[in-house]
């Protein structure tokens, strides 16, 4: 086996495509702002420098390791190296530090402290530029740009959107979308993963926590609230649980401590779109007519296919998104109380998405003109809510959801990873409902993480086709495939972030490997312990169908897209 040798000591290479990855295995954290091991190799922060034996200044990130290398990385050259490298950031920097979004998780925080920066010895004068709150999902303010472009190539090549890139040159250089129109105004989907790999406070999530404070504080709304299945894995870790524990009971707690009215869960909504989803599909496949189906469940795939494959639009489910159908029917559920009682039902939303803000504002999801969800806010931002309640979550006591639409499946909780709905509707058309056919589902193919996953199933005598794809430059390129006539599918399930709503743009930070890995884990933990596994056996739908929606299916759990 070959080594190198990395500040006296001897790292195996195994494979590693970088002598960065060599350094963080030798348990060495060097600093980084441009790289994410997910994304091309860009080396335009050079916080990674290292001096090798020669005293030669190399860019570790770029550098390919090569046997009997020797490398230092905290020699005096490189820390004075660094040092410059920071100020000079910080010296064309906003310095609005506490009062920005992403004070105490800043990245340049983060490294300025650590390379030593007590003082910034030079003047900013870079000119102020204005702030770009034109999208409904994300703010974009130039002014605490660091230019490490990652921003930018995530855009473009995990997104395939690129809604963003660098202009001009120079000092004069800017990430902004092309012509610098507001980005509401381009094909940004609001996916929000620019803001995930953001170091500063560059691109945040555009806030709805006041709208929620003042809806919780007058008297005359009854606020009512859903929260999705990937935030009760996402938050824990905030408030010192191990990544992935699911903490839904102490979330129902603390929001009922902030003063909501009514709490439910989300899943329930998912067991509605199983149902509805199914049985759409099973008509378009009697018909053979708009295959495949596409799911509808993601609203950045949704823009993604309106804006660049319009030609597919018509096979996107008409279904709505589960927050969609779920609020439709809390709405029309409290309707009467509403009228009885002089007050007005304001449904909020718990995400993981920040495209899920743009969602609510779509007619095509409004029913007979009323916009059915209020509010969204992200697991990010009930995290700010639950600490400005100076609520002690890790000490609270866990506490159940509210009745009627408190109970869900299991199969509606995998919603939230990639590949879980289309493992939900398998489980619901399968006509073996036991255990070993609940195995053999779930190794079919549905779960991991590959780019383009494909199975299939027999129902009757048709053979159907399945993909499941994560990731919108993924979901081009098999679109482009179908496009061609180069594969061939009946059920297509798509989520624009990779690896699902668990690495969703509104979830907490950072999110490297064992937290995406162990979120994962949290959510098919969730299935496993649930009683329902089937969307068909949750006792309260068949109640729903016929007490509350009644033959309102299309109106309440379909888009409006005339």
């Amino acid at each position: 086996m070959d080594y190198i040798t990395i500040d006296g000591k001897s790292v195996p290479i195994e494979g590693e495509k970088n002598i960065l990855a060599l350094i963080r295995k030798a348990g060495i954290d060097l600093p980084t702002f441009c790289y994410h091991s997910e994304l091309s190799v860009y080396g335009a922060c050079r916080m990674c420098m290292v001096e090798d034996e020669r005293g030669r200044i190399l860019a570790s990130c770029s550098e390919q390791p090569r046997p009997g290398m020797v490398i230092r990385t905290n020699t005096r050259k490189i820390q004075k190296y660094r040092k410059l490298i920071v100020e000079l950031l910080l010296a064309s920097h906003c310095r609005d530090c506490t009062t920005c979004t992403k004070n105490g998780s800043c990245e340049l925080q983060k490294i300025a402290f650590k390379v030593g920066i007590h003082a910034v010895r030079f003047l900013n004068n870079r000119k102020q530029v204005p702030i770009d709150i034109s999208s409904p999902s994300i703010v974009r303010d130039p002014n605490k740009c660091i230019l490490c472009g990652d921003c930018v190539r995530t855009c473009a090549e995990i997104q395939g959107v690129g809604a963003l890139d660098f202009a001009h040159r120079g000092s004069n250089m800017q990430v902004q979308p092309a012509f610098d129109k507001p980005l509401n105004e381009t094909e940004c989907v609001g996916c929000g993963q620019c803001r995930v790999v953001c170091p500063t406070g560059a691109i945040s999530i555009r806030t709805n926590v006041t709208d929620v404070w003042d809806a919780i504080m007058d008297p005359n709304v009854r606020v009512v609230a859903q929260i999705a299945p990937a935030v009760r894995v996402a938050i824990g870790d905030q408030f010192g649980f191990p990544k992935g524990t699911n903490t839904m009971g102490k979330i129902v707690a603390a929001m009922r401590l902030m003063g909501f009215d009514k709490i439910y869960d989300t899943n329930f909504g998912a067991d509605l779109t199983i149902m509805e989803e199914s049985k759409e599909l099973a008509e378009r496949l009697e018909k053979n007519e708009n295959l495949p189906l596409f799911t509808s469940c993601c609203p950045g795939w949704v823009k993604y296919c309106e804006t660049k494959y319009p030609e597919f639009a018509g096979n996107i489910s008409t279904c709505r998104s589960p927050q969609g159908m779920f609020s439709a029917v809390i709405k029309d559920y409290f309707a009467k109380a509403d009228e009885e009682e002089g007050k007005k039902t304001f449904v909020v939303s718990v995400m993981p998405c920040t495209a899920k803000k743009g969602e609510i504002l779509r007619p095509d999801n409004f029913t007979d003109g009323r916009q059915d969800t209020d509010r969204v806010i992200t697991s990010v931002e009930l995290i700010r809510m639950i600490r400005q309640a100076g609520i002690k979550f890790d000490e609270i006591d866990s506490e159940a959801l509210d009745m009627p639409f408190g109970m869900a499946s299991g199969a509606a909780a995998i919603f939230g990873v990639t590949g879980g709905v289309t493992e939900a509707v398998l489980r619901h058309l399968s006509s073996d409902k036991g255990y070993k056919a609940l195995s053999q589902i779930e190794y079919s193919g549905v779960r991991g993480n590959d780019d383009i996953k494909e199975t299939s199933i027999m129902l009757g005598e048709r053979e159907v086709k399945i993909a499941v794809v994560h990731g919108l430059a993924n979901a081009g390129k098999l679109l482009g495939s179908i496009k061609a006539g180069e594969v061939q599918y009946d059920f297509v399930e798509v989520m624009a972030c990779k690896r699902g709503c668990i690495v969703g743009g509104g979830q907490p930070l950072p999110v490297g490997p064992r937290t995406k890995k162990a979120r994962a884990k949290g959510i098919y933990s969730v299935d496993r312990e649930s009683q329902i596994r089937f969307a068909s056996d949750n006792p309260v739908i068949g109640h729903v169908f016929e007490e509350v929606i009644n033959g309102k299916e299309h109106k309440l759990l379909h888009r409006n897209l005339q």
